[in-house]
């Protein structure tokens, strides 16, 4: 075998261990090379490919559709340009192509084109806002189905005096429909904000929508965001974006520093002239759409990184305000856990009252790298296994117990529980002393209201359910049945 074919089949076996799909044409459009990345996502065999024009095999494009039949024509490259077809088989794929000419003495003799499939992440996207289009027309045709519950500024808690300042700023925002820009870092709480300011605003009864720039693909995030008009793009259909289904209320762009700038300087349009223009349409819309913003970095670092264009900046940073991060307010750290112990008691139809001293001790000296969304993930597993009204040491994550961090035999009784427990360090005599109180004041109200348990529950001023869990972990036997009412 000589060199260049040597080479040749290794150039080709190369294209085919890449994950893009690579396809090939001549000047006429004729298929020269059709890798295995390409065959899988367009679920044919490149015998099916190989010599065939690309109009035979793609029966839905034409001359002025296909990207490589463009290309061929204009030996202009295309890049990044989403193109949606269906295979002679029947089958549909959306890609994003960049396409280049093959040049040979300036004449162009092809085209190659590298293919990534998001069909899946398309299909999504499209769900996700027709879904969201289907809700917001429900909840405005007033058939009775309440919109989801949005926080108010009294579900941001916190008594430090930054956060008292920062809620009386967020409050004056809310009073205009000026931008606003907020910065914190993850789990402080932004879109919580965020949603607590379209809450007080005169735009409260429109609706809020939220999208994170960073979840989506590039190609998709400007068609989610500005709608779709038939023949924008091949396949695509009249389809209204987040602009649109916003009118009236307010969108919330979370992480808007991982908008591509070029898609920044579309936005930066809409905010100014208050008009959209859907993807491939010629028809300016009006909207009335109030624009917030957030980052997780500080927005000085996002200009200086180049991931936030400085004319953007300008328009969104009206408002500015920055949250703490809960290490640097830990005085706010009790009131938010017993937020949370509220919160999870009606969730989880429990009784919990409170953390102990030591508990609490824990929870206020931990760092809390994950700022108040950890806080409240740890008093839900706290949540999960405490088994009195209180909330002990040994009922926390392992990350804040460090070295010294005890965990006491998992509340055995008996005498082998006993010795555990003694082991331990631990009050057994007082946790005995405890549970025996739960249990003469259980069989109180149970003999009180006859044996009936929802009767009971009620005097208790428990959830039923909680109720016959302490009853059947205490061992607490009912004679009644049928006491459902």
């Amino acid at each position: 075998m000589d060199s260049a074919r040597l080479d040749a089949n290794v150039f080709k076996a190369i294209l085919d261990a890449l994950d893009e799909g690579i396809h090939v044409v001549d000047e006429t459009g004729r298929t020269m090379f059709y890798n295995r990345s390409a065959a899988r996502m367009e679920e044919l065999d490149a015998s099916e490919v190989i010599d065939r024009h690309v109009l035979e095999v793609f029966p839905s494009l034409t001359p002025a559709t296909s990207t490589l039949l463009k290309v061929v024509r204009s030996g202009k490259p295309i890049i990044n340009q989403q193109q949606t077809y269906t295979s002679f088989k029947g089958r549909t794929v959306t890609t994003v192509n960049s396409t280049l000419p093959l040049l040979v003495g300036g004449r162009v003799v092809g085209a190659v084109e590298v293919s990534r499939d998001i069909t899946l992440l398309r299909k999504m996207s499209e769900m996700i806002v027709d879904l969201r289009a289907e809700l917001l027309g429900k909840n405005s045709a007033g058939d009775g189905s309440p919109g989801p519950r949005l926080f108010t500024f009294d579900d941001f808690v916190g008594e430090d005096p930054r956060v008292l300042a920062l809620k009386a700023k967020a409050g004056k925002a809310a009073r205009t429909s000026s931008s606003v820009l907020v910065s914190g870092e993850t789990g402080t709480g932004k879109e919580l904000l965020v949603q607590a300011i379209h809450s007080a605003s005169r735009r409260r009864g429109g609706p809020f929508i939220a999208q994170n720039c960073a979840a989506v693909p590039e190609t998709l995030l400007e068609g989610i965001l500005f709608g779709t008009a038939r023949g924008g793009f091949t396949g695509a259909k009249d389809r209204p974006g987040l602009f649109e289904l916003a009118d009236k209320g307010t969108l919330y762009l979370d992480e808007i520093n991982s908008m591509p700038v070029d898609l920044q300087a579309k936005l930066l349009r809409a905010i100014q002239d208050k008009t959209i223009r859907r993807i491939g349409d010629t028809v300016e819309r009006r909207i009335d759409v109030r624009i917030i913003a957030s980052t997780s970095i500080d927005p000085a670092e996002a200009l200086a990184k180049r991931e936030l264009r400085a004319d953007l900046y300008y328009r969104l940073n009206v408002v500015h305000l920055a949250i703490p991060p809960l290490r640097d307010r830990r005085r706010d750290i009790p009131p938010l856990v017993g937020y949370f112990i509220g919160k999870f008691n009606r969730e989880l139809g429990l009784c919990v009252e409170r953390a102990s001293p030591d508990a609490m001790g824990r929870l206020v000296s931990y760092h809390w790298p994950g700022n108040v969304r950890e806080l409240e993930h740890a008093i839900e597993g706290a949540m999960n296994l405490v088994e009195g009204n209180v909330i002990e040491v040994w009922h926390l994550p392992a990350s804040l117990l460090g070295s010294d961090g005890r965990r006491p035999a998992s509340d055995v009784g008996g005498e082998d529980g006993t010795r555990k427990a003694a082991a331990q360090g631990l009050p057994f005599a007082l946790k005995q002393s405890v549970a025996d109180h739960e249990r003469n004041l259980l069989v109180t109200a149970l003999e009180s209201t006859g044996g009936n348990v929802s009767r009971a529950a009620r005097l208790l001023g428990i959830p039923r359910q909680t109720l016959q869990y302490r009853l059947k972990r205490l061992g607490i036997a009912t004679h009644r049945t049928g006491d459902r009412n």
